[in-house]
């Protein structure tokens, strides 16, 4: 079986600048950067750009990794693989590094990078569950978005069509973990959990894997540990399994029970992560 591969031209810009007019010039552009989805898509017909517009040339996304007032900034062309072995991850963050250590296989963290992974916003990724769990920053060619703000459902984001992700800005967290229950045969999450305790004693849960609607915090977790940081204080708690993903991996009361094992896993081991599955 051969598949007939669209006709498409290769841009591989030096400036933000010079990208955002490539993607505006024509029809059907998409921008690359890990292109760990996009790829397959179009390999697959299910996806036909007339031009792809590779990001990684440009200086800008591939700062690399800094540490200014309290922020841990990692700029959007950072693989995988460098923010797992970022001394200044380790030691500010350092389940983030364990994170981005975990994601798909050594191919895949080499290649695949922070800014592309959020712009996906694929709904069992990692990095998204810690951007909205770390109360991170997203910063693009053009302004500043929260987390919060950022993820719209899944694979949608509140990025214009045109519009670039820059750098990511987290704040620095008293103690973070993070506890990721894997599809055996993909490793993507079926269900994981980041717990952050930030400055004033504020502590965010976000879930990833789990939801039909993709990424979100999980309130009723967050009331419970503000008052009893423990894994104790989880007990007998679980999401709402009507708003739990079912595919042929696990039916939605599976993966509400997942999150909720996940969760105390995640605190009771903050500091670090730990997979499963």
């Amino acid at each position: 079986m051969s598949i007939a591969m669209p006709d498409l031209r290769y841009h591989r810009p030096a400036t933000l600048e010079e990208a955002v007019d490539l993607k505006r010039a024509a029809d059907e552009a998409v921008y690359l950067s890990g292109g760990h989805t996009l790829l397959p898509a179009v390999k697959a017909g299910l996806a036909a750009p007339t031009a792809l517009i590779d990001l990684r040339a440009i200086p800008q996304l591939g700062a690399g990794v800094s540490v200014s007032d309290g922020m841990l900034r990692i700029s959007a062309a950072t693989t995988h693989a460098a923010v797992a072995a970022s001394a200044l991850v380790l030691e500010h963050i350092p389940v983030l590094a364990a994170l981005a250590g975990s994601i798909g296989d050594v191919q895949v963290r080499n290649w695949g990078t922070l800014g592309g992974s959020l712009a996906n916003n694929d709904p069992a990724a990692d990095y998204p569950a810690a951007a909205l769990a770390l109360g991170a920053t997203i910063i693009t060619d053009r302004r500043r978005c929260p987390a919060e703000a950022f993820f719209d459902g899944l694979y949608t984001t509140c990025l214009e069509d045109d519009e670039i992700v820059v750098e990511v800005s987290f704040p620095v967290p008293l103690s973070a973990g993070y506890a990721k229950f894997r599809n055996p045969a993909s490793g993507f999450a079926m269900a994981a959990v980041f717990v952050a305790q930030l400055a004033g004693d504020a502590v965010r849960c976000a879930v990833t894997g789990a939801g039909d609607d993709g990424v979100f915090r999980w309130k009723e977790a967050e009331e419970a540990l503000g008052r009893d940081f423990s894994a104790a204080a989880l007990d007998g708690l679980e999401p709402d399994a009507s708003a739990m993903l079912a595919d042929l991996h696990a039916e939605p009361d599976y993966r509400a029970h997942l999150v909720a094992v996940m969760a105390r896993r995640a605190v009771s081991s903050m500091g670090r992560l730990t997979l499963h599955g």
